[in-house]
């Protein structure tokens, strides 16, 4: 994000709120054009309420002095995602028209690419803008398997939970938040769910070939995570082991003082 040389909590807090209003603008506009029921305007809303409510304490946290073009960028994508949601949840009642979710769905895919270009081009990366876009993007894909889990079942629910299910599992084995080293493999794994599950979801081609290109997301992303998690555990075991050889001598000496 471009930096000013103070930092103005107000005009940083305005930008989300924009963005609060500008999905609030969305879910009218899509309420209108298919009749959305309560449950898409209330889970549309709650995501609009939520999101501004966690970016703005991480900014304040933060205290970036400019917003930023790259994060208007993700939170352009934000605002989609709770677009997506809103049909999402909708379609428990209804089904939503196959090209308005398409559309959201496919424009929100593409911009992902689009602020991690403009953070790097502008020298203005930041630890929160990576944050927000990979909970962003996170967020999709959790939404896009609820939609397809409605028609291949529940299994589908990995794909998007395991990412939270990682989250969840660093809590207790604190040695998984260790940084893990660049990979396009993982990228490249990342990316593709979302573009795999909007093909399913899509219904474009026969059920069979769908439950193969589900299958192929999950299996491509369990072998990501699970080569970097074994890439965590080798990690972690040399500074174990180090730890130990440093503690064992303090053990001995304080026995022998004993």
């Amino acid at each position: 994000m471009a930096l000013n040389n103070s930092y103005d909590a107000r005009l940083v807090q305005q930008e989300t709120a924009v963005g609060a209003g500008v999905q609030i603008l969305l879910l009218a506009v899509i309420g209108t054009a298919i009749g959305m029921g309560p449950a898409g305007w209330l889970t549309g809303l709650v995501f609009a309420i939520a999101t501004w409510a966690v970016l703005s304490r991480a900014l304040h946290r933060s205290r970036l002095r400019s917003f930023g073009a790259a994060n208007r960028v993700t939170l352009g994508r934000a605002t989609l995602v709770g677009g997506v949601t809103a049909l999402v949840a909708d379609s428990f009642q209804d089904s939503p028209p196959v090209s308005l979710f398409v559309g959201l769905t496919a424009v929100a895919l593409i911009l992902d690419g689009v602020d991690g270009k403009v953070a790097r081009r502008t020298g203005t990366s930041t630890p929160l803008g990576a944050r927000f876009d990979m909970e962003v993007d996170a967020f999709l894909i959790l939404v896009l398997s609820v939609y397809v889990s409605m028609v291949m079942g529940p299994w589908v629910l990995l794909i998007g939970g395991m990412r939270y299910v990682f989250v969840a599992a660093a809590r207790v084995w604190p040695w998984l938040t260790a940084p893990l080293p660049p990979s396009t493999a993982r990228k490249t794994v990342a990316a593709l769910q979302g573009v795999l599950l909007l093909v399913a979801g899509a219904a474009l081609l026969p059920h069979a070939a769908n439950v193969a290109v589900v299958a192929l997301a999950l299996g491509l992303l369990l072998w990501s995570f699970g080569r970097d998690v074994l890439w965590l555990w080798r990690t972690s075991r040399p500074a174990a082991t180090a730890a130990s050889a440093v503690a064992a001598p303090e053990v001995r000496r304080e026995l022998v003082a004993g």
